[in-house]
């Protein structure tokens, strides 16, 4: 592990095992001595041997299920993952008979975790029907869980998530006059905040029980029930015509085999020359086929199903299969590094009340590390996050339809 660490120009790291014996690897370490880097360097501490174990067989996913097992620690996790943010993405190309067991077991996880209207449902509950309770231990008072904009140091959540929806009004030209579809909704608070500032009608659907009942409630409580109309309803089985659409990273829910059909349907639901805005979780297109075809921590523990676009991919999807054109495209990855770490910060500051959903400390680990682990990834540019802005076409010709 020493040498591989060096051969990436991953380091200094101070690496403390089992037996409290700690050891420097990776680059740098010869031009170090032992007092600074020991200070300067990020330290992981080894608190069962079992952890070489499942890194030499799972490679970054064994790294993960390591550290739910509690079988390491560091004092500054997502910094620790920064630094290893290049290792984490590196799976060995050996073809033993491990590695070809597990590769045979993210096939077989990803055939079970399909969207499918029937997967999408189940894949959707495993993670946004936790509970209600859960999820206001970390979010901003807007119940916003999608990357805001934040404009200097002292922007508080609450303010890059209203920044995010003025931005996404803006862009899309909001009046009374428009009637807007929310795809993927959440709990309501894009849907409160256009209807509120805009006077638009929104119709707005998820497909999360948890969440369609916080949205009601809160609308029935602002006094804008009469313009919103809030579904359980699966993007698949919308109808109707719409002069705006809006959808804030629902689109990682998708999945590769059904994002021609997700972008044709959106095509279907747009007025002509109706707008969309997207907001995208990203990957680089270079990654992309790799990153699809195997099952990462998000997958496994976070968000089973969930599939990261590529820009290039999205980009020739839309060509392909609808009469919508981009207008224009912005990246704001550092600030969901940002928004990442504040949620961490008041989730682990709520660890007692997490405890009792859910007991033990598996599930506090697993969600330590997604908000380090993502952190990370936005922070070395291994993914990123765009807001699109796209028309649909004037005229009435349609492309190619998805098979």
């Amino acid at each position: 592990m020493h040498q591989r660490l060096e051969q990436l120009g991953v380091g200094p790291l101070r690496i403390t095992d089992s037996l409290g014996e700690a050891t420097l690897a990776g680059a740098g370490c010869s031009v170090l001595d032992q007092s600074e880097s020991f200070c300067s360097c990020r330290e992981l501490v080894v608190t069962h041997p079992r952890f070489y174990r499942k890194i030499v067989t799972r490679g970054s996913l064994g790294f993960g299920d390591a550290y739910v097992d509690g079988d390491w620690n560091s004092p500054d996790l997502p910094a620790l993952l920064e630094t290893l943010a290049e290792v984490s993405v590196e799976e060995s190309n050996e073809r033993n008979p491990t590695r070809l067991a597990l590769s045979a077991w993210q096939r077989l996880q990803q055939l079970l975790n399909r969207n499918s209207p029937r997967g999408s449902r189940r894949n959707i509950s495993f993670h946004y029907d936790l509970s209600n309770q859960l999820f206001a231990l970390f979010l901003d008072p807007t119940f916003t869980y999608s990357c805001g904009i934040f404009s200097n140091a002292s922007t508080t959540l609450e303010e890059a998530s209203l920044a995010k929806y003025q931005r996404i009004c803006e862009k899309l030209e909001l009046s009374p006059r428009d009637h807007v579809l929310e795809i993927g909704c959440g709990w309501g608070g894009f849907v409160e905040y256009a209807v509120q500032h805009y006077g638009c009608r929104v119709t707005a659907v998820t497909i999360s029980r948890e969440q369609l009942n916080f949205a009601k409630q809160r609308i029935a409580a602002t006094g804008l029930a009469d313009r919103v109309d809030l579904q359980f309803c699966d993007y698949r089985h919308l109808t109707g015509k719409f002069d705006k659409l809006v959808s804030i990273e629902m689109i990682e829910a998708v999945g590769h085999d059904y994002l021609p059909a997700f972008v044709e349907k959106c095509d279907s639901l747009l007025k002509p020359s109706g707008k969309m805005m997207l907001q995208a979780i990203t990957i680089p297109d270079h990654r992309y086929d790799a990153y699809r075809r195997r099952v990462d921590f998000i997958q496994k523990y976070i968000f089973p199903g969930g599939c990261l676009v590529s820009l290039e991919r999205l980009a020739r999807v839309v060509h392909q299969h609808s009469t919508l054109r981009e207008l224009q495209s912005c990246d704001f990855a550092a600030d969901y590094q940002k928004m990442l770490l504040a949620w961490r910060e008041k989730f682990l500051a709520s660890r007692e009340q997490v405890r009792a959903l859910h007991p033990g400390d598996r599930f506090l680990r697993a969600w330590d590390y997604y908000f380090s682990y993502c952190a990370a990834g936005f922070a070395r540019g291994k993914i990123g996050v765009s807001q699109i802005l796209l028309e649909k076409d004037s005229g009435t010709n349609q492309r190619t339809t998805a098979q």
